[in-house]
């Protein structure tokens, strides 16, 4: 479940295309194509016996992590890269950790035309071992460009590759989180499924378009898939996702919406790692806005052993793993550039029905490893045989839109009291009109801090005016009393109507 795949992605170069190349030198076969034929192709495909891709050939696999990373797509012949069209494509060779192709089609005029592999589309920069090429290679997947942050420039704003991972950004942003097509059994004892987008169908995009459509082929053991991706990027980069599982087994434990992020340390934990950064991670919180209407901020942990907490819910509004730190010298890396990852905020289209949100945490050393995974969970299982249809809007950028007007965490802070064995957990919370602009110590008494544990012992909770933040900070003493695990929960109250985010915190020993 922990996974490198951020290093894939290194050292890619982004300059456009300035010689003529046509994409018509790859194409090996032309077949009429639509979504409703990927439905059925899918439905079909259900009926059948799994059967994995086959493997590309053994040199291609025990490539060194060095000599994989010198093969690097040449700019100059990305797909449309000559072309009148607001979209170019990338490839990336299979290899390494990719051990098995994807095919990688390309629409056109309602024509899906089949990209052959072509290792001259690639630069060598440097020696490597002799690597055959035969019917069993391909691509691990492809990324599109186009203008988002200057016009005359096509920047590359998602990436599909590896299983059924993607990952986008948006205007001045930098790749951190990703997204999963499906999760399957994630922090199941008997072991996780990672399903795979098999085959993909990217439309060409016509002049002036803005909204650029990717078909994709889910398969595993337990399922298959169709899914359209339409794909919009700027300030925010928005997906909308629209998806149909045909289950060969009865599926019971699946993630919707499926998020994977890394957390290694922020003011909660610092203790544990000598470095001489103040915080690291891609996200640092997960966000719900429940069906009831409550805006819930739980920030990340990275656990001594896996966690699972479950946030019961029925027709989420939505969810994600955010990154609300901003400031750069709340890393004070200046080659991460942690404070330009993006959040992911999901909102189901239409009713969920009941489930949970679910967050596992995966202990972790290194920040090579993505050790957060977010996801919806259907309370009831989708049966072998059945047809089971959703959709979704990913939002890829800073925050969250259109969430209820609270005034929301921005910190926590957690560490030893003075005696040595109460624990001080500190929570700021960002400026917001109902402080007022000139809060006096009458005016915070008016405001009610709410604060409740399962286990152990909390104290009241003192409210101060932050001159750091403008906001305020909560603060309280935990006694854990030889708990193990604590749930922890806060949250300002005015006149009986809350005027924060709830606050939810598992403490662990």
């Amino acid at each position: 479940m922990m996974i490198s795949r951020r290093a894939l992605l290194v050292g890619l170069a982004t300059t456009t295309a300035t010689t003529a190349w046509a994409a018509e030198n790859l194409i090996t076969q032309e077949t009429a194509f639509s979504p409703d034929w990927l439905w059925d192709h899918a439905r079909t495909l259900a009926q059948q016996d799994y059967t994995p891709k086959p493997l590309i050939p053994d040199p291609w696999q025990n490539l060194s992590f060095e000599d994989f990373n010198k093969i690097q797509f040449d700019p100059q012949h990305g797909i449309w890269a000559q072309d009148d069209t607001p979209m170019t494509m990338d490839l990336f060779t299979a290899g390494l950790y990719a051990k098995r192709p994807a095919t990688i089609n390309i629409v056109e005029e309602g024509i899906a035309k089949t990209l052959g592999y072509d290792l001259s589309l690639f630069e060598i920069r440097g020696d490597l071992p002799d690597l055959p090429v035969n019917d069993a290679m391909g691509y691990s997947g492809f990324r599109l460009r186009t203008t988002v942050n200057t016009p005359d420039h096509l920047d590359e704003f998602v990436v599909f590759q590896g299983a059924s991972y993607f990952r986008a950004v948006a205007k001045g942003q930098g790749y951190g989180i990703s997204a999963r097509g499906l999760a399957l059994r994630t922090g199941d004892p008997n072991g996780e499924e990672f399903p795979d987008f098999t085959d993909f169908w990217v439309e060409r995009a016509a002049p002036g378009e803005t909204v650029f459509t990717v078909h994709a082929l889910l398969d595993s053991p337990s399922t298959t898939g169709a899914y359209t991706f339409k794909i919009s990027a700027g300030i925010s980069t928005r997906i909308d996702v629209t998806a149909t599982l045909f289950p060969r087994v009865e599926l019971t434990h699946v993630g919707l919406g499926a998020m994977t992020s890394m957390f290694l340390f922020d003011e909660t934990n610092r203790h544990r790692f000598n470095d001489f950064r103040p915080g690291v991670h891609d996200s640092d919180g997960l966000l719900i806005w429940n069906g009831t209407g409550e805006q819930i901020w739980r920030p990340l942990a990275n656990p001594k052993q896996l966690e699972i907490s479950a946030f019961t819910d029925e027709n989420p509004r939505g969810f994600g793993l955010m990154q609300r730190t901003r400031d750069p010298e709340n890393f004070a890396d200046l080659q991460a550039d942690y404070e330009k990852r993006p959040s992911l905020w999901i909102t189901p289209e239409a009713d969920w029905g009941a489930g949970a949100v679910e967050l596992v945490e995966i202990p972790s050393d290194r920040e090579i490893y993505d050790n957060t995974v977010a996801y919806w969970r259907p309370i009831a299982p989708l049966p072998a045989g059945s047809e089971y249809n959703f959709g979704y809007s990913m939002a890829w950028g800073d925050e969250a839109a259109g969430l209820p007007d609270l005034a929301r965490v921005i910190n926590t802070r957690i560490g030893n009291a003075f005696d040595q064995n109460d624990i001080i957990v500190a929570i700021d919370f960002a400026d917001h009109a109902v402080f007022g602009e000139d809060l006096s110590e009458e005016d915070l008494s008016n405001i009610e801090t709410v604060i409740t544990t399962d286990v152990g012992v909390v104290s009241e909770g003192r409210l101060e005016r932050s001159p750091g933040t403008g906001g305020v900070r909560l603060s309280f003493h935990l006694s854990p009393q030889d708990a193990a695990r604590i749930e922890l929960r806060a949250q300002l109250v005015k006149r009986d109507t809350p005027i924060s985010e709830v606050w939810l915190y598992r403490w662990t020993a």
